[in-house]
């Protein structure tokens, strides 16, 4: 994909790399497929860097209109699935 993430540049290299994989897993979760508890695990460290839930909604819909891909309708699924899963999204 040709795009930018969106990334607060008030974090850390280390903190941007681990939203930047986040992003990653979404994609994945799109195009080929992820497993529930890798993407969930994305997850769980994203929102240690991204506490509120304003600001991920903020993110996640810069994500969203740039890629067209649903951080959150992605993150519900995999939430609602049982581990060992593939989460796939169309």
């Amino acid at each position: 994909m040709e795009y930018q993430y969106p990334i607060d540049y008030n974090w850390s290299t280390d903190e941007i790399i681990d939203v930047v994989k986040f992003f990653e897993a979404i994609e994945k979760a799109y195009e080929s497929g992820i497993e529930r508890d890798e993407l969930l695990n994305a997850y769980r460290r994203f929102k240690e860097i991204v506490p509120s839930k304003s600001e991920e909604k903020t993110i996640c819909g810069e994500f969203e209109e740039i890629s067209g891909y649903s951080s959150y309708r992605t993150i519900k699924k995999a939430k609602e699935a049982v581990t060992g899963v593939k989460i796939t999204m169309r």
